[in-house]
C-alpha cells in the first residue's frame, strides 16, 4: 500500500518498486531481492545482509518462541491454532512448538482466495482460485519455513468475508484492522 511506501520512505528506505511476477520467474521479487543483495555486497564496506525470510528456517525456528508464549499465557489451555501464512515461519514454528506440548491441539491454516496452499493442504496440489486484495499473505509455492509446519486442516477465505469481519471489528469493539486480520479472524470463527 502506499502507506507502506510512505513508512519505509520515511525511516530512510530505499525503494524499489518490482512488477509482480511469478516466483518461476527470474524477477519475482523474491530472486531480485536477492540478485539487489549480491549487487549491493561488493559497493558496502559495512557489508549486506539478505535476510531471505521465505526461505531461511531461523524465521520458523524463532516463531517456536513465539509458540512458547501462547502455550504460556494460555497456561496449556489451548485447544486450537489459527494463521495465515506469508513466509510460513509463523505456522510452523507455531506449530511445531504447540504439536510438541500437547499433539491434540488442532492447527488450521486460514488462506486468502488467490493463494495455492489451501489447496496444497487439503488436496497436495499447489492450484490457485479466484483472487484477493490482502497483502502479505497467501503463496503461489511452499517455502522452507512453510515446510515444517504441522497442519490439520485449511479454510479458504473470500476478501468479503474478511470485510464484512473487520467493519464488525470496528463497530463492535472499536479494533480497525487489516485484511490479514479479517482471514485469520474468518478462519478462527471456522475453526471454532
Amino acid at each position: 500500500t502506499q502507506e507502506k511506501k510512505d513508512t519505509l520512505r520515511n525511516l530512510g528506505a530505499e525503494l524499489r518498486l518490482v512488477p509482480a511476477k511469478p516466483y518461476k520467474d527470474k524477477d519475482n521479487y523474491v530472486k531480485y531481492s536477492g540478485r539487489l543483495a549480491e549487487e549491493l555486497k561488493s559497493k558496502n564496506p559495512n557489508g549486506v545482509i539478505w535476510a531471505n525470510q521465505f526461505d531461511n528456517i531461523a524465521n520458523y525456528k524463532a516463531h517456536k518462541i513465539t509458540g512458547q508464549e501462547i502455550w504460556d499465557q494460555t497456561k496449556g489451555k489451548i485447544d486450537g491454532f489459527v494463521c495465515s501464512s506469508g513466509t510460513g515461519g509463523t505456522i510452523a514454528g507455531v506449530s511445531t512448538l504447540l504439536k510438541e506440548k500437547n499433539k491434540n491441539i488442532k492447527i488450521a491454516l486460514s488462506d486468502p482466495k488467490g493463494s495455492c496452499l489451501y489447496n496444497y493442504i487439503k488436496h497436495g496440489d499447489l492450484k490457485s482460485e479466484d483472487n484477493s486484495i490482502t497483502e502479505g499473505i497467501g503463496s503461489s509455492r511452499i517455502t522452507k519455513n512453510f515446510e515444517n509446519a504441522l497442519i490439520d486442516t485449511a479454510y479458504s477465505i473470500k476478501d468479503k468475508n474478511a470485510l464484512l469481519i473487520l467493519y464488525e471489528m470496528i463497530e463492535k469493539e472499536g479494533l480497525s484492522l487489516g485484511t490479514s486480520c479479517g482471514i485469520n479472524i474468518c478462519g478462527a470463527i471456522e475453526l471454532a
